[in-house]
């Protein structure tokens, strides 16, 4: 396929994510409260900006689903705090979820180390954007989020570039509407956060609005393939008091029934939560409880439906 444009330098002050704020032009002169309080009326902003893009947003997460269902996996890449804030959606997919750490994969700039030091020089190689995801095994069913900020990040283009090679879905996230990030993707999600408080400093309003579509896009697709039953995370793993807890009233909503008989339930099931609940709401042992699971795909809802005998 034919290579994309670089971005020009030249055209950097003039992305709407690089402008000079001017409800910020005195920062430094507002008292505390003053200065901490034209930050909070620039990030309610940031709700409308993603509102706007929630079409997007959904034709995204229904097309990571679809591909999840055929064995699909989902990837995130960026640089700095795109690239940190894809990691961070990505490492809490296993424990919210109880998905493999290999289902949802976070890859920044720089690797690991620049989760906690900075790697800026890393984000100019579109070559690296593009081994990175090579060397992670990413695949033709797979899906990649390319996600910068600014929408024009080398390291993020080389990287949708590849993926668009094999024929993977790619999706877009920027914010900056028409950037080169938002060109290249299939599916294109652009918040429109506009100047920052500090002039340039994305990881504020834009770094807000990317963990706000990171977690629409995990948490939907979660949604859309079984791994919640209404608003109750029953894919979760028992792994910790706290979390033996939450499972325990998970299953007592469920279910309907007492603290006492939760507890009892998950210890009965081997600690699953969904087996629990399908025991405690049908009668039935752990056994015909898996396998009421297993013929349905692991999706709850059909498990408890009366024709699944």
């Amino acid at each position: 396929m034919a290579r994309m444009s670089a971005p020009d330098r030249d055209t950097l002050g003039s992305l709407l994510t690089e402008a000079r704020n001017p409800a910020s032009e005195h920062l430094d002169t507002l008292p505390t409260l003053e200065m901490l309080a034209l930050i909070n009326a620039e990030d309610a902003k940031v709700a409308g900006a993603v509102q706007a893009e929630l079409p997007a947003i959904a034709k995204a997460v229904d097309a990571i689903a679809e591909r999840f269902r055929r064995g699909g996996r989902l990837f995130y890449i960026g640089a700095g705090t795109s690239g940190r804030l894809g990691v961070l959606d990505a490492s809490e997919c296993p424990p919210t979820f109880s998905v493999s750490a290999d289902l949802v994969q976070g890859l920044i700039a720089g690797g690991d180390l620049a989760l906690r030091l900075s790697s800026e020089h890393s984000e100019d190689s579109r070559e690296a954007g593009a081994g990175d995801l090579m060397a992670a095994g990413f695949a033709e069913g797979d899906t990649l989020v390319g996600i910068a900020a600014s929408g024009r990040t080398p390291y993020v283009l080389g990287a949708m570039e590849y993926a668009k090679s094999l024929g993977a879905l790619t999706v877009g996230l920027s914010c900056v509407p028409g950037s080169f990030v938002a060109k290249a993707a299939d599916i294109a999600i652009t918040p429109a956060t506009g100047a920052e408080v500090l002039m340039g400093s994305t990881r504020m309003k834009a770094g807000t609005a990317t963990k706000l579509v990171l977690n629409m896009l995990s948490t939907g697709v979660m949604v859309r393939t079984g791994a919640t039953f209404g608003n109750l995370m029953v894919n979760m793993r028992p792994t910790n008091a706290k979390l033996v807890d939450r499972a325990e009233r998970i299953i007592a909503v469920a279910v309907g029934c007492d603290a006492g008989t939760a507890a009892r339930l998950l210890a009965e099931s081997g600690n699953d939560v969904k087996v629990a609940i399908v025991m405690g709401k049908l009668g039935v042992g752990r056994e015909v409880a898996v396998e009421r699971l297993a013929k349905a795909g692991g999706i709850l809802a059909d498990a408890l439906a009366a024709n699944n005998s």
